[in-house]
């Protein structure tokens, strides 16, 4: 036995090189004699098999909502408010069926894009619903205090999210630009205020007048929070609106509601231009009307896209993808506008003249009011020519502003001439063209006065209203009777009643300046 084992040893693999993954040592069990003899059996009947029962949860569908709503109700996250305004807002939002529907189908072109930005800023859907107590989603809407687009902006908190406000686009009203910035507006407020009901309220009040009302509660050892606050009435119903709409959305039926349904989809889609066109041919390219352009890029003020200025369109899903087809194929002009900077002061008749424009519709495109000059330097919207056919540089398209001035009311006045005076000189004198003075009296620029001669002028109106009561400015201007009468009557009045008449005059002289746009 001893023999044999030593031999059985000896006949093992003695080589030393490593053993690879098919070919490693085994390690024998020793087991006992008995149980290599006799295995394990199971004794009696086998028992059938069967099923059992679990209680583990059901399988969360990976489906995406076919609906939009669906998909804003699975975001909802804010915390509830329920209060007697909140119940106000719902009685008066669903005794107004028509208005619920107007403002949803408006929605329907922009909700999509705005549940998008919202999911991937991972912020509470509440905000989808924003712009439907905002401007019920009218991106036309303009407040009385010049808030303008869906999202409301303000012309300084619009500039300060860097929104362009010129005379061609109004970007508080771009879909793409607007959301962006309300959506980095209130993710600020939140992490200001770390209260989505307080960032609302900031949003709507002005986060200066928040913070002025929670020092004052703290002062007072008084709660902080949003129904806590001493704040306008509109401000105290803007969360309760939104709770109302949340409400609304959340259960309609509980309401009586219909929500029209907006497919969980784009609707529309970004076209990229490298050249000025204009929106009469994007839209003919594109087979939508111009009424539907606009509406998708209601920032555009102007008949023409400036590619510098506005790279971007938006178009509906479907005409993306013609418009890319049809412009391959299209052989006439892009655009047949441009913009012209205005080289020198000058009335809407002579910038018409310039450009080969007729005046009414050169008023019409750029706004301009009657009896207003356009001022140096302002960007005018005129038609293509030779000498202007160019696309609009970046710089004009960015920074285009129209500046207005009133024109000067001229007045047929009469005044006399000093000792040794010449035309020139007493043209000189009053402001005028020596040349026009010539002009309107008959005379030689250089013309030797008597003194006294009565000389003809066109003065402003203003001036020549002051002739009579200035004889210091404008020398020995001839009066007449009735004007030294009223001049006379005015000095007897008494202090007090002169200065009445003054502040009357300096008041209506205000009520007529100018707004320089």
């Amino acid at each position: 036995m001893l023999l044999l084992s030593g031999c059985a040893t000896v006949g093992q693999d003695t080589h030393t090189s490593q053993p690879t993954g098919f070919d490693r040592p085994v390690v024998e069990t020793t087991l006992p004699k008995s149980a290599k003899q006799r295995p394990s059996l199971p004794a009696g009947p086998l028992s059938a098999l069967g099923t059992a029962t679990t209680s583990l949860p059901a399988v969360a569908t990976l489906a995406a909502p076919s609906d939009l709503w669906d998909r804003i109700r699975r975001g909802l996250a804010m915390p509830d408010l329920d209060t007697d305004l909140v119940r106000s807002r719902e009685k008066w939002y669903t005794s107004k069926p028509d208005y619920i529907q107007r403002m949803t189908a408006r929605s329907s072109r922009y909700l999509f894009h705005i549940v998008e930005e919202i999911e991937r800023r991972n912020m509470p859907m509440e905000l989808a619903l924003l712009p439907f107590i905002e401007s019920a989603f009218n991106p036309q809407a303009v407040s009385s205090a010049r808030a303008a687009g869906i999202w409301q902006f303000m012309p300084a908190t619009g500039e300060s999210f860097d929104l362009k406000q010129n005379v061609f686009r109004d970007d508080r009203r771009d879909v793409l630009a607007s959301t962006r910035a309300a959506l980095d507006y209130l993710q600020q407020l939140h992490n200001r205020f770390g209260d989505w009901h307080l960032a609302l309220a900031a949003y709507n009040w002005g986060q200066g007048n928040i913070n002025r009302a929670i020092t004052q509660n703290k002062r007072k050892g008084l709660p902080t929070g949003y129904t806590d606050l001493g704040m306008p009435m509109e401000t105290r119903m803007y969360v309760p609106k939104l709770q109302a709409l949340k409400n609304i959305i959340a259960k309609p039926e509980a309401f009586g509601t219909q929500l029209p349904p907006i497919g969980n989809h784009p609707f529309f889609d970004t076209v990229t231009l490298d050249r000025d066109m204009d929106v009469s041919v994007i839209a003919r390219i594109s087979g939508i009307s111009e009424q539907d352009f606009r509406a998708l890029n209601p920032s555009l003020k102007h008949p023409v896209v400036m590619a510098a200025g506005t790279p971007n369109i938006l178009l509906p899903w479907e005409s993306a993808a013609v418009f890319h087809s049809e412009l391959q194929k299209h052989n006439g002009p892009l655009a047949t506008w441009t913009a012209w900077v205005v080289p020198t002061t000058m009335t809407a008749e002579q910038a018409a003249e310039r450009v080969g424009m007729n005046v009414r519709e050169l008023r019409s495109i750029n706004t301009i009011p009657p009896r207003m000059l356009v001022r140096a330097g302002s960007s005018l919207i005129v038609p293509r020519n030779g000498q202007r056919n160019s696309d609009v540089s970046m710089h004009v398209a960015d920074n285009g502003h129209l500046s207005l001035q009133p024109e000067m009311v001229l007045r047929r006045a009469s005044v006399r001439a000093r000792k040794g005076e010449n035309l020139a000189q007493l043209a000189n004198r009053y402001g005028v063209s020596p040349v026009s003075a010539a002009g309107w009296n008959k005379l030689a620029v250089n013309a030797q006065l008597k003194p006294g001669q009565r000389i003809t002028l066109m003065l402003p109106q203003r001036t020549a209203g002051t002739l009579a009561s200035s004889p210091r400015k404008t020398g020995r201007e001839e009066s007449s009777p009735s004007s030294v009468r009223k001049t006379v009557a005015n000095s007897k009045k008494s202090p007090q009643a002169t200065q009445r008449t003054a502040s009357k005059t300096k008041v209506a002289a205000n009520a007529k300046k100018t707004i320089q746009p």
